[in-house]
């Protein structure tokens, strides 16, 4: 990238790209705001426009983060097909990136239990567990899984499916792949829902 990036207001963009590609390649601690600058071909100052500090850029990683997420839990959800096979691409989709991307998962939920996390973050945030509470409520209502608290149905599968995501990036299953060891805790919770 060129100086000429920055004048056609692309420029907070070529950094943030390259702050997600220098945290997932290294983990935030490889991430230095000097070398961002001269990654993507400006000068500290110009970058300084765009991201004031070290924390404003994480807090735009993580709603990078969250965006990407939301977008593969929406495109599970919503996708025209039975509750169980649904709720096992959610799964898939939300373990899958997380192997994928431990380094800004981390970067994510550090970031946004930061006092000063933006409102844009918070929010972001927030949207993974409101769709899969939606996503229960519907399921409900539609005669496909048993009436209950959907909010407490929705606490027990996102946390279950965090948890297989907590393990697998922390290389903690002990061997067993992780696509096995969601699958296993899918169809758990789609047992104790009565869904085969």
């Amino acid at each position: 990238m060129t100086e000429r990036s920055y004048h056609h207001g692309n420029l907070r963009e070529a950094l943030l790209d390259r702050a997600w590609e220098s945290i997932d390649a290294g983990g935030v601690d490889a991430l230095s705001l000097r070398q961002l600058a001269r990654d993507v071909g400006v000068s500290h100052g110009a970058s300084a426009r765009h991201f004031s500090d070290r924390t404003a850029l994480l807090d735009a990683v993580a709603v990078a983060g969250f965006t990407r997420m939301n977008e593969a839990l929406a495109a599970a959800v919503e996708q025209a097909a039975p509750f169980g096979e649904r709720l096992r691409a959610a799964g898939l989709a939300y373990i899958g990136f997380a192997v994928a991307h431990p380094a800004i998962l981390e970067v994510m939920y550090k970031a946004k239990h930061q006092f000063d996390a933006s409102g844009e973050l918070r929010e972001r945030s927030r949207a993974s567990m409101s769709m899969v509470v939606a996503f229960v409520a519907a399921a409900q209502a539609a005669g496909e899984i048993p009436e209950g608290d959907a909010e407490r149905r929705a606490l027990v599968i996102f946390a279950s499916v965090h948890g297989v995501a907590a393990l697998a990036t922390a290389d903690l299953l002990d061997g067993v792949p992780w696509q096995d060891a969601a699958e296993a805790t899918i169809e758990v919770i789609l047992g104790s829902l009565g869904v085969e």
